[in-house]
Parts: structure tokens; C-alpha cells; sequence
């Protein structure tokens, strides 16, 4: 009998790829991993749900093998979301400060007024993250409450989803037998397990790259400055090997995996690969270097586009710590020097950190997601931000507003 536990919280990453449930247990504060339940993904694509029944199957199986290897039976979740559908953009508000001196009204009221925006009704905010307060004319503040002033104003990064996309993931989890917590947005999750507290003041740029989408995060003087996701991932890499080699996908996943590298003069020329073929014909053996310079240029069409996106969030000046690469797709070898190329900027790989437990388990780009909303959930997880069983997410709305500029920080 699996039984019961309430200090446990479980992070959900949906990722088009792969489903992966993570277990942690916090004590005091620390978060110790134990439990880790995995299924290749099916029903999703570009991070969006488009087969509920191939979903919640996945779903069924990476929660049953985690509950297995934790002894817990798992109730709630937080889960990621990512997708074209995600947008966000900054905004700003300004209010008098009723008693001369700012209070916590004051600052819901601040942030009411930034985030009095025109949204489309067939989206959700699901973040209001605070970048910095202003009491008159000092800027930079990070916490305003009991500061003297006459005007708080604020400036703040929203985010928000196609609802119906959001209820898809929650439906999902629901016919698992599921509650969903709260949805965070992944790279936001990803930063919680990866960026030291130096690289968001210092300004760093976080570039998760999973099989469907490239989750962007750009972060300066401690805050979240940007967020995008673009529709390429590491299955475009695959596609093109599969293509270019004439092999099915599944063995060019496992090709890519192997022996791909997206910077071929790292790569001795007399190499070679065995590269099965189609249709019962005997495989063929290809100079690795062929392999190289098909995965090159789909590499560096992702970098370059996340490069676009840095030039657009006018924070090219402001990423002085560099780029953090993680998801499934980092372990390709070679990205890192291939970025260092396109972004003229110090790259490194991003490990999950700040877990016990069953850390080196989970000590791979790939459960980067999965451990940041474990980490993320574990920080709110005893404010009371949850939603009712129904998987109404939305309706804890009111209360979150009182935490949102605590998200930040």
C-alpha cells in the first residue's frame, strides 16, 4: 500500500519528448530527491498537448514509476508549460502611496496597475514577475514595503498562455488522478535548479533546449528581464539526420545521441559511423564528419534565433556571466563551442543543483525542468498556492496576486 506523505512535492515536466515526474521530500528548508519516474513522450507536440489518451498514458506511467522508487502516493503537481503559445512582455504601473509610507496594500495596488494590460480572453496571466520598484525617483529596489515616499511605481514581466492549452495540461493530469498546484512557466522552473544568485544580478541568458521548443530566459541586476520559446528543438536536429543519412528516426535519435557533434572541426576526419539503412538494405558506413555537417547548420539556426531574440530584448549589453545551455539537446557535443561562436559570449552547460537525495540520479540537463519545479513548488508549496480538485487553476488567481512580487525574489 503506497501511503500518504504531506511533505512532499512533485514536479511534472511534459515535454514533448519525454514525461518526467521528479518526487521531493523538503526538510527545513532543503529539498531531497526521492523519487524519479520517466516515459518517453507521446500525444505532445512542440510542447503542446494534441493526443489527450497517448498523453495521460505517459503521464500514468512516469507517476507510477515515481511513486514506486518514493514509497508516496503522489496527489498534486506542479507542472511546466512551454510552447509558440507563451508569450511575455513588460509592463509598468504607478500609484500614491496612501500613508507616506509603503505598506504590502501598496504593493498589490502597484502591481494591479502594471498589470492592467489588454489581454486577449482567450488567454491566462500566469506569472507577474516584479523587475525592480521605484519610490519617487529611486530606482532598483527590490523590497519596497516601509520605505518613505509619495509615488511607487513598478516595473514588472508578464507572462501569459492560450488558456485552452493550459487546461489541456491540467485535464490531463486530472484523468491521471491528478491536481495541478500551479502551472510555471519551464524556463522560469529551469533557472530555480540551474543560475546561482551572482548570474541573475550579474546577467546571464538561459536557453533550454528540449526535443520541440527552445525555452528562453534572460535575467540582469537579479530579475527576469525576458522570456520567449521558439518552436525548434532537438527533434529538427533529428529530422535532418534522418533525412540527410537516409535512416529511420528512431535509429537517427540514437546516431545523434552517439555520435552527433555540432562542431565538426572538433572531429577527426577518419572517423566513421555504421548508419542503418531503410527498407531491409544492408547499413552503410559514413565518415562521422558527414554526420557533423548536417547537425551544424540546424545547431546553428537555433543559436542564431536565440541570439535574435537577445537583440530584441535590448539586453545584449546586460548578460555579462553569458549563456547556460541545458535540456536534453546540451549533451550534444559540441554545442557549447558552437555557441561561444555564434554569441561571442562564455557558455556552460547547466546541471540541476541545490537537491539531496537522490541528486546524482538527476545530475543531467535533461531533468533540469523537472528538478526546478520540484525546487520552485518547494518555495510556495506552504503559502497555500494550490487550486481545488476540479484542476481550476485560475480561480486561486486572488491569492497568488499577493505573492507574485515575492516570485521574483
Amino acid at each position: 500500500m503506497v501511503k500518504k506523505h504531506n511533505n512532499i512535492v512533485v514536479g511534472l515536466d511534459i515535454g514533448t519528448t519525454k514525461i518526467c515526474a521528479i518526487v521531493g521530500e523538503v526538510n527545513n528548508g532543503s529539498v531531497d530527491i526521492v523519487g524519479i519516474g520517466f516515459c518517453p513522450s507521446e500525444g505532445l507536440r512542440k510542447g503542446v498537448v494534441v493526443n489527450i489518451d497517448s498523453t495521460v498514458n505517459s503521464l500514468k506511467k512516469a507517476v507510477e514509476e515515481a511513486e514506486l522508487m518514493a514509497g508516496f502516493q503522489i496527489s498534486s503537481v506542479y507542472t511546466g508549460i512551454s510552447g509558440a503559445h507563451v508569450k511575455g512582455f513588460n509592463s509598468q504601473g504607478i500609484i500614491p502611496i496612501k500613508d507616506r509610507e509603503v505598506s504590502e496594500g501598496d504593493v498589490r495596488r502597484v502591481i494591479d496597475a502594471a498589470k492592467a494590460v489588454a489581454i486577449p480572453l482567450d488567454r491566462e496571466v500566469i506569472h507577474v514577475l516584479p523587475q525592480e520598484f521605484i519610490v519617487d525617483d529611486q530606482d532598483g529596489i527590490q523590497e519596497p514595503i516601509g520605505m518613505i515616499g509619495v509615488r511607487l511605481e513598478t516595473k514588472v514581466h508578464i507572462v501569459s498562455v492560450a488558456a485552452t492549452y493550459a487546461q489541456n495540461i491540467i485535464k490531463c493530469a486530472n484523468r491521471t488522478g491528478l491536481s495541478v498546484s500551479n502551472i510555471i512557466l519551464e524556463q522560469l522552473a529551469s533557472s530555480e535548479a540551474l543560475l546561482s544568485p551572482d548570474e541573475k544580478e550579474l546577467g546571464v541568458l538561459l536557453m533550454d533546449i528540449g526535443g520541440g521548443t527552445t525555452n528562453i530566459a534572460i535575467f540582469s541586476k537579479g530579475s527576469i528581464k525576458h522570456t520567449s520559446v521558439l518552436p525548434l528543438g532537438g527533434n529538427h536536429i533529428t529530422g535532418d539526420i534522418a533525412v540527410g543519412l537516409r535512416t529511420p528516426i528512431i535509429e537517427a535519435e540514437k546516431i545523434k545521441k552517439r555520435y552527433g557533434c555540432a562542431f565538426p572541426s572538433i572531429v577527426d576526419r577518419s572517423e566513421t559511423i555504421e548508419v542503418p539503412s531503410v527498407g531491409g538494405r544492408e547499413p552503410r558506413v559514413l565518415p562521422r564528419r558527414q554526420l557533423c555537417e548536417i547537425i551544424e547548420p540546424r545547431a546553428e539556426e537555433i543559436l542564431s534565433l536565440v541570439r535574435r531574440e537577445l537583440v530584441k530584448s535590448n539586453c545584449e549589453e546586460s548578460v555579462a556571466s553569458g549563456i547556460v545551455i541545458t535540456g536534453g539537446t546540451a549533451l550534444l557535443e559540441g554545442l557549447p563551442e558552437l555557441a561561444e561562436k555564434v554569441f561571442n559570449l562564455a557558455v556552460r552547460v547547466g546541471y540541476p543543483t541545490g537537491i539531496g537525495g537522490l541528486s546524482d540520479v538527476v545530475n543531467n540537463p535533461m531533468y533540469s525542468t523537472g528538478v526546478g519545479l520540484v525546487l520552485y513548488g518547494s518555495k510556495n508549496h506552504y503559502r497555500g498556492e494550490s487550486q481545488d480538485k476540479n484542476g481550476n487553476m485560475f480561480s486561486g488567481l486572488t491569492n497568488r496576486m499577493k505573492r507574485w512580487f515575492e516570485e521574483a525574489f
